[in-house]
């Protein structure tokens, strides 16, 4: 038993070291722009007017003193609304694969999730400051986001590359094949994002419930 899971764990290990040096390139256009979607999301929060910016300090200060106010926790309503989230996104980017245009709607999506990471992150550090900000960030936004930004890019990747192999070979049986592959590899993976609701519902909420009163 010993010996068996540490090959199984190193043969997993070794599928994922082999599936990013097969699509290396790929993961790095997609991280190119996700990267250019948090940029755009901070430059726009540094230059939004002064009403606006009290506008997003007083949504940020609102919420937290809400969740000190509120002892209870609403588990399954979280975790439901985060795996609605998490799950739609996935079927958007898995469906766009199918398309034509499939490729232009998976860099906009990633490209704006990148944006709301941005948006995020510099109204919590604008509202907080630097010190206040990080530990909100890293309790309420780092744990979940360190498995979903991973998945949702191999998820983008499989539909650039069945959109590259529809475009290169378009004999109706390769089609078909190269589809199934796509749609089981977005299901499987997809599994992460349901992990990654269960860590922001269970993990990161206790997480940020223990530091709220610091904030």
């Amino acid at each position: 038993m010993q010996n068996k899971r540490p090959r199984n764990y190193n043969k997993k290990i070794g599928l994922i070291q082999t599936h990013i040096s097969n699509n290396f390139k790929y993961y790095v256009i997609v991280t190119v722009i996700f990267l250019v979607g948090v940029v755009l999301g901070v430059l726009f929060i540094n230059n939004v007017n002064d009403n606006q910016s009290e506008e997003i300090s007083s949504y940020i200060n609102n919420f937290i003193e809400r969740t000190k106010d509120n002892a209870s926790i609403d588990y399954i309503g979280l975790c439901m609304n985060s795996l609605r989230n998490n799950l739609s996104l996935a079927f958007l980017l898995w469906f766009a694969g199918l398309t034509v245009i499939g490729v232009f709607v998976v860099y906009v999506a990633i490209c704006f999730r990148g944006f709301c990471l941005g948006y995020s992150i510099s109204s919590i550090i604008a509202t907080l400051g630097t010190k206040k900000g990080s530990i909100f960030i890293a309790s309420s936004m780092l744990p979940q986001n360190i498995i979903f930004i991973p998945t949702i890019f191999a998820i983008a990747i499989s539909c650039i590359r069945l959109y590259k192999s529809i475009m290169k070979d378009r004999r109706h049986e390769n089609i078909k094949l190269e589809i199934l592959r796509h749609t089981i590899f977005c299901a499987l993976i997809s599994v992460l994002l349901i992990l990654a609701s269960l860590v922001e519902t269970y993990i990161s909420t206790n997480l940020f419930m223990l530091i709220k009163n610091i904030l």
